[in-house]
């Protein structure tokens, strides 16, 4: 079978999903007003709250979700075969992931732009709201360890990729003071700065001396580095160093200096690799050598499993925390939700159809396939990498050389992945701020403190968890916690939405259908892996720092189900959080 006939028919389910599903939501569901004034206008501050070209903010929105998760997640999945992971990637978008970052974003803009956790206190309650808050905070703060391992490991793998990124840097600023002094497009200076950043990775692909490779500068693989770890460790140690240093500057800077243009140079860069690598597949029309599906996969049973291993790219709870924690307090006008929410979600499972099928039809053989994922340790180790090969053979349909394509394609995850934590590093500071103004701990609502705690504990959870990478393990450690922790974060924030759809009056299926699938299969994973995978109980050796993590967000996330289940059983009615013509929150 063809996987150029298989991403055809799945590209054109994405586009009637967003042409009429999306629609009808706007028009029926959400209730869209243009004259509606958001938070963006209502709170303008420079800082946080900035209203955004549509277009603009669609890149940071997109960029900001379309992290590795969308690659990592669906190049370990395929491990099960092909066929499930693909329906879950298309029609989890369309009904799940669209109607849930869509949601939360008209949410959030009808309350003063304030994020999912906040609302917990107004819709469910006091208790839901700072149990929300504390399963955010830790998922973001694991999101943050996990995306600094992934790039670290990237910065290590790909060298030739580094003084790219780098570049990318000042150019964006350069990019933000043009577009905060004047008013003019923004289209030619985004262009400018990916042909350098790629013209740079194409260079550096054949020189070696413009390859920022740390291991090579210790000697070698083999060689020793500093505090008595090896070169590699080393390197992992400094890039993790640098980039917490980085994402510290950059979560406190005004959004407009480098957080809005360096996420439309990045939006831009995301279409242009997916136009590459779509543009390829339909050249090359590659055959599909993966199985359908993977009779030999029975170390680890895919259901549950599939639906939290593939969290973005289907559905993400981290999407709801990006559209009501950063998005809604810069859309311009209530309407563009629909485009960068929902078409934002469309964009993301986009990326993870063409990682599906970069990957299923690399291998020259069925059993090439199954040799590489012979395990799921091996996916989860492997995928990333394989993805990478498996893309820029796509690209070389397009006669781009293979070092180059690798080096691009690097380029262009590293970037995403350096956005995600860019994001994810603001919303925890948003979130400690909050729980210092609820305990009235002052250090906390400062923007230093909390920033310096957020990125020191991030720093601490990558790289002090002994595991199977040694040194720096953290982020390996925690991906299967990712998966089950954001999926409930996403059940818990489509719960939000179905009971503030219910009190002012309309119909809650379109939410309520998605956020029961999502809570019982990610509460049926979540509770398997607690009690037999990392509590010692079973088959599995213990895990402490999985086990303690998994066993509080659980705790929480039933809590809060519990308390919302309550609320709805004394609702009475009212238009208690909306005014459609309106700005009364």
């Amino acid at each position: 079978m063809s996987g150029s006939w298989v991403a055809a028919l799945a590209l054109l389910l994405f586009f009637i999903g967003y042409r009429y599903y999306s629609k009808f939501l706007a028009e029926k569901i959400y209730r869209l007003n243009p004259d509606y004034m958001t938070p963006a206008h209502r709170f303008k501050d420079g800082l946080d709250y900035v209203p955004a070209n549509k277009y603009v903010l669609w890149g940071h929105h997109f960029t900001s979700i379309a992290g590795a998760a969308p690659i990592v997640g669906p190049a370990i999945a395929v491990y099960w075969g092909w066929v499930p992971a693909m329906l879950w990637v298309v029609l989890g978008t369309i009904f799940a992931a669209g109607v849930h970052d869509f949601g939360t974003m008209v949410l959030s803009v009808r309350n003063k732009g304030q994020s999912v956790g906040v609302l917990a206190n107004k819709i469910v309650g006091h208790r839901a709201k700072i149990l929300f808050l504390f399963i955010i905070l830790i998922l973001v703060l694991m999101v943050n360890a996990v995306f600094a391992w992934v790039i670290s490991n990237l910065f290590i793998s790909f060298p030739a990729s580094v003084l790219s990124i780098f570049i990318q840097i000042p150019l964006a600023v350069w990019v933000g003071y043009r577009a905060y002094r004047s008013t003019g497009s923004l289209v030619i200076p985004a262009v400018i700065v990916l042909f350098v950043m790629y013209f740079t990775a194409i260079v550096a692909s054949y020189i070696p001396a413009l390859q920022i490779d740390l291991v090579r500068y210790f000697g070698g693989e083999g060689a020793a580095g500093i505090f008595g770890l090896s070169a590699v460790e080393s390197s992992f140690l400094i890039w993790i160093v640098i980039l917490m240093t980085y994402v510290y500057i950059a979560s406190t800077l005004p959004v407009w200096m480098l957080l809005q243009p360096r996420d439309l140079i990045n939006s831009y860069q995301l279409i242009l690799g997916l136009a590459i690598l779509y543009l390829g597949l339909f050249v090359i029309s590659p055959e599909i050598t993966a199985p359908p599906t993977n009779p030999d996969a029975t170390d680890v049973n895919w259901f549950p499993l599939l639906f939290i291993t593939i969290a973005c790219g289907a559905i993400s709870g981290f999407h709801g925390l990006v559209s009501s924690g950063t998005t809604a307090k810069q859309l311009d006008k209530e309407t563009d939700a629909r485009f960068i929410g929902y078409a934002g979600a469309i964009g993301e499972g986009t990326l993870a159809l063409i990682t599906i099928v970069a990957i299923i039809t690399y291998f020259n053989t069925t059993g090439d396939f199954l040799e590489a994922y012979r395990s799921f340790d091996h996916a989860g180790a492997e995928g990333l990498n394989i993805f990478v090969e498996g893309a820029a053979h796509l690209a070389t349909g397009l006669m781009i050389p293979m070092e180059a394509a690798q080096t691009i394609i690097a380029v262009i995850v590293i970037s995403f992945a350096a956005t995600t934590l860019d994001t994810s590093v603001r919303l925890m500071r948003y979130i400690l701020n909050e729980l210092g103004h609820e305990y009235k701990v002052r250090p906390l609502t400062h923007l230093h403190a909390s920033t310096f705690l957020a990125v020191g504990s991030s720093a601490a959870l990558v790289l002090i968890p002994e595991g199977p990478h040694g040194f720096g393990s953290g982020g390996y450690i925690l991906w299967p916690l990712f998966g089950t922790s954001n999926q409930l974060l996403a059940g818990i924030s489509l719960l939000l939405v179905t009971i503030w759809l219910k009190r002012n009056g309309r119909s809650i299926i379109y939410t309520l259908v998605p956020m029961i699938f999502v809570l019982f299969m990610t509460i049926w994973a979540m509770a398997e892996q607690v009690i037999f995978d990392w509590s010692g109980w079973g088959e599995a050796d213990s895990n402490l720092l999985l086990f303690s993590f998994g066993a509080i967000i659980l705790g929480f996330a039933i809590w809060i189900i519990l308390e919302a289940v309550a609320i709805v059983r004394r609702y009475s009615g009212g238009d208690e959080f909306d005014n459609s013509s309106g700005n009364s929150d």
